[in-house]
């Protein structure tokens, strides 16, 4: 097996050259070049890794997709060789170029990484030329692609066996087809990489920004980094930000190219961040001068409750407020206190399917954070994010205080219905 693993290897380096410090392939026909794109990192400011991409041209120098290059293989045989001569061809390329600090992101094919198991000798081969060419395993980040990860306990060996190595893995796609947090939760990849549609359907919805936002925060907790791939433009560069991915990577901050960019703060970068800066102070004065009269409302409320006057009469500054859905009492248990109370005279269509959170009876909301908030701060009025009401299954906000009556410990609470449809 040694003799063969030697001869394995000794035929991809017959099939590389170097000239001028530039690494070059051959397979067939077709000469292989290598493309490295910038992966930055939005706290870092700059490139802290780069994806290795295929660069291939014909016998007659026409440019072709390595997509096309891989259909014209015959063979599983020969997949694995030409999958393995790019990734030896990515190293060499890399290494000249002698970057002390960045990741090295090499795409994997599926098969060829489950085949990982079946090849243990040609393995610990690699990791010696990789060591020997003065780049730590550590700084390799193995891409897979998220639809191929299956239940197949040869892939989770696999992953196990490259783990070993040192690298670190990368979930490729994630959020295209049958996405989900299983393979997460499984495989426990360092890195998820989000994929374009996830993107561009936040660029369209606020709700699915939110959604994404809270998909990251989910990554997070699975304690993997997030990166979100195909970013084009400022507007796109932004919602990322604003998503709180840990890195980027896309046409918004660097082409493709032969030559790894220097390690200077990246101009794009920073113009994310300013149009950030703008956009939520922006937003902040927008949303406190939306929210300002209910907060006022919801204070001058306290005393006439602690006077023991009715909800309905205590609220009615609040109630009269466009956009105003409901008030409620709750006690320090987070239970609901009494009737709620709706704002007068103003038509509202209920919808049928929601009926029956409409007669919950006693509800009960202690893990809501307007409820946790406001009991941390008694006296002081305390607003949410948006979210979703089970009254009416809308999207609102809500403010909140909590006040001393009677001894007793109780939260006020006004629901304003934020005007987000669903397709906003």
């Amino acid at each position: 097996m040694a003799t063969e693993v030697e001869s394995t290897l000794l035929a991809l380096y017959e099939a590389i050259s170097e000239q001028d410090g530039i690494w070059q392939g051959r397979h067939g026909d077709c000469l292989l070049s290598s493309s490295f794109q910038p992966i930055y990192s939005f706290p870092h400011r700059r490139p802290v890794g780069y994806e290795a991409l295929v660069r291939v041209q014909d016998g007659q120098g026409r440019l072709l997709s390595p997509v096309s290059l891989f259909e014209r293989v015959g063979s599983f045989e020969e997949q694995v060789r030409l999958d393995r001569l790019c990734r030896l061809l990515h190293v060499h390329n890399f290494v000249a170029q002698q970057a002390q600090d960045s990741w090295l992101f090499l795409n994997v094919h599926a098969a060829v990484f489950v085949n990982v198991t079946e090849q243990a000798e040609m393995l610990a081969r690699a990791v010696e030329v990789v060591h020997q060419l003065g780049l730590p395993m550590q700084r390799l980040v193995f891409e897979v692609t998220e639809d191929v990860m299956s239940q197949d306990h040869k892939f989770e060996l696999a992953v196990e066996q490259a783990r070993a190595t040192g690298c670190l893995l990368a979930l490729d796609d994630f959020g295209v087809g049958h996405s989900n947090f299983d393979r997460i939760w499984r495989i426990r990849p360092e890195i998820v990489k989000l994929d374009r549609s996830l993107l561009t359907r936040a660029m369209d919805s606020k709700r699915i920004a939110r959604v994404l936002s809270q998909m990251v925060a989910l990554l997070h907790e699975c304690g993997a980094l997030v990166l979100l791939e195909g970013v084009e433009t400022q507007d796109e560069a932004h919602l990322a930000l604003d998503a709180d991915v840990d890195l980027v990577q896309g046409y918004a901050f660097g082409h493709p190219s032969p030559q790894l960019l220097s390690k200077a703060v990246s101009g794009e970068v920073e113009s994310a961040w300013e149009l950030f800066d703008q956009r939520h102070l922006h937003l902040r004065q927008a949303d406190e001068e939306r929210v300002a009269p209910f907060r006022t409302a919801l204070a001058l409320a306290l005393q006439p409750l602690q006077q023991g006057r009715p909800m309905a009469e205590a609220c009615a500054a609040f109630l009269r407020l466009e956009q105003a859905q409901l008030c409620y009492l709750l006690d320090e248990q987070g239970r609901e206190q009494g009737e709620r109370v709706a704002p007068t005279g103003r038509v509202e269509v209920a919808d049928p399917r929601y009926a029956p959170l409409e007669r919950a009876g006693d509800a009960r909301w202690a893990r809501r954070p307007y409820f946790r908030r406001a009991i941390a701060s008694i006296g002081e009025v305390q607003l949410t994010r948006p979210y979703l009401s089970l009254h009416g299954a809308r999207v609102c906000v809500t403010v909140s205080v909590a006040f001393w009556r009677d001894g007793q410990l109780r939260v006020l609470c006004g629901d304003i219905d934020w005007g987000l449809a669903e397709g906003d």
